[in-house]
């Protein structure tokens, strides 16, 4: 099956990541071949050939490239290293994390000084991190002044601000106008009792009801929920506590979002939380275009456009929630959930009766005592596998959320006994959000492979990198699909 030229091409020219290992390119001037996210200079596009594998590129004469090292895609070569880096510290500044904390300690996280991760960031993105820490507090609060009826000294403050005054200026110099001046008009949204009222876009289309039926599935009871087309959960973010409730939104492509005003303070991370938790960053229709030349995909990705791998709110949530479904039915899962939940999670009023409790820490799992965890209906093996990967989470020697290395990263999950490759692609896929994660041996994605064994799903997986986990929620639909659901 041929590969779009133009497409490539758009691709290669912006040294898309995401199409790293999905494609290569030779280029007829040189004899090399090379990745997408190579560094050399961009050839013209009548010199280039397009190809699905390395093993293509080289039967029609071409050589590897030096720089990029074809062999070892996706995302795996050293000329990655920087660009990966940047791109998860500016998520972490997206998150929030310069808003009181620096950039030598956002730099320590990834083991490298400050001036070599400003260098990084430089690179990746043109600015220095503490400028990518304004322009998004100040396109936070550019947000809020125009879809709530907050002052704009809370404003200031749940954007990130330190200072009214300091808010005013930035926003006066960057945007030329005072704050007041962007609400003449008056606001779209407003805080309306108990809840404040904002919108997550995305890149459409997204698969809204898919996205809703597999957190329903697979939630977390009594912690979340899905009613009545919404999702709901509590949420407890360093000192605060609220809950949250998202749902569709006609007009345009944005989700509406509710939540309790109680969760202003943090809500620069909420909103990051929210967006990897709804997968709103990805592209569908670059990833669409891809998965569907196989035809084992092609009929589920045309029937359901915009389909996205669920995400993690809360990393240790997300494990706790993957091992009590090992080897049990969901709706069993559920059942020891909402025990842990009762157990270990603190009691919390909401609005929605479904919504009881915040979800259990990882430290009160971590200090238990092992009877209580086998007294709430586990097996002796599944209680000690909980409570040994709560002190690794504890102690940080698990990393639950997106890291330099997810590999290292599903090591360290399978180092801990009880935690297969099943449950650590799993992990992966939600998480650690490893775009190309797959749990080859999930017996539902052999049979919608038409039975296959383990092994034999795996090799087929190749053709979908660099995302593979999409290509395992597609083939988890197929199935529904069959069945009527």
């Amino acid at each position: 099956m041929e590969l779009d030229l133009d497409h490539c091409y758009q691709a290669l020219s912006a040294r898309d990541a995401r199409f790293d290992g999905a494609f290569f390119v030779g280029v007829r001037s040189t004899g090399i071949y090379c990745r997408p996210i190579c560094p050399a200079r961009t050839p013209h596009k009548d010199r280039c050939d397009f190809f699905r594998n390395a093993a293509s590129a080289e039967r029609a004469g071409f050589r590897p490239c030096l720089r990029c090292r074809p062999e070892l895609a996706p995302g795996q070569a050293a000329v990655d290293s920087v660009r990966r880096i940047a791109q998860l510290a500016a998520a972490r500044i997206e998150a929030g994390v310069l808003n009181e904390g620096s950039v030598d300690r956002l730099a320590a996280e990834f083991g490298i000084g400050a001036r070599q991760l400003r260098r990084a960031i430089e690179a990746e993105y043109g600015v220095a991190p503490v400028e990518l820490a304004q322009t998004r507090r100040l396109l936070l609060a550019k947000q809020l002044l125009t879809e709530s009826r907050l002052p704009v000294a809370d404003v200031a403050y749940a954007s990130g601000f330190a200072s009214l005054r300091r808010f005013n200026a930035l926003f006066s110099s960057r945007y030329g106008l005072n704050p007041t001046a962007l609400r003449r008009g008056g606001a779209v949204a407003a805080v309306t009792g108990d809840q404040l009222h904002l919108k997550l876009a995305y890149r459409p289309p997204l698969a809204w009801p898919q996205l809703l039926a597999f957190l329903a599935g697979r939630g977390a009871a009594g912690v979340e929920a899905v009613v009545d087309g919404r999702y709901l959960r509590t949420v407890r973010l360093g000192q605060s506590r609220g809950w949250i409730a998202v749902s569709a939104n006609t007009d345009g492509a944005a989700l509406n979002l509710d939540l309790s005003p109680s969760l202003l303070p943090v809500l620069t991370p909420l909103l990051a939380r929210l967006r990897a938790l709804l997968d709103l960053d990805a592209q569908p229709q670059i990833i669409a275009v891809h998965l569907a030349q196989d035809p084992r995909l092609a009929a589920v990705v045309a029937r359901i456009p915009g389909l996205r791998v669920p995400g993690a709110f809360d990393g240790f949530e997300l494990a706790l929630r993957a091992i009590l479904g090992q080897q049990v039915t969901v709706k069993a899962a559920t059942t020891l959930f909402s025990r842990f939940a009762a157990k270990f999670g603190e009691p919390f009023t909401t609005p929605f009766p479904a919504l009881t409790h915040l979800s259990p820490e990882a430290s009160k799992i971590a200090e238990a005592d092992l009877q209580s965890l086998i007294d709430l209906g586990l097996t002796q093996r599944r209680a000690i596998t909980i409570q040994t990967l709560a002190r690794a989470f504890v102690e940080r020697r698990i990393t639950l959320q997106p890291s330099l290395d997810g590999e290292a990263a599903m090591a360290a999950l399978q180092a801990i006994p009880g935690i297969g490759p099943w449950t650590a692609h799993y992990i992966a896929m939600r998480a650690l959000r490893l775009p190309d994660a797959f749990p080859h041996a999930d017996l539902g994605l052999c049979k919608a492979l038409g039975g296959v064994k383990p092994k034999a799903a795996l090799a087929l997986s190749e053709a979908w990198r660099p995302w593979r986990s999409y290509a395992a929620l597609y083939l988890w639909q197929s199935l529904n699909l069959e069945s009527g659901g």
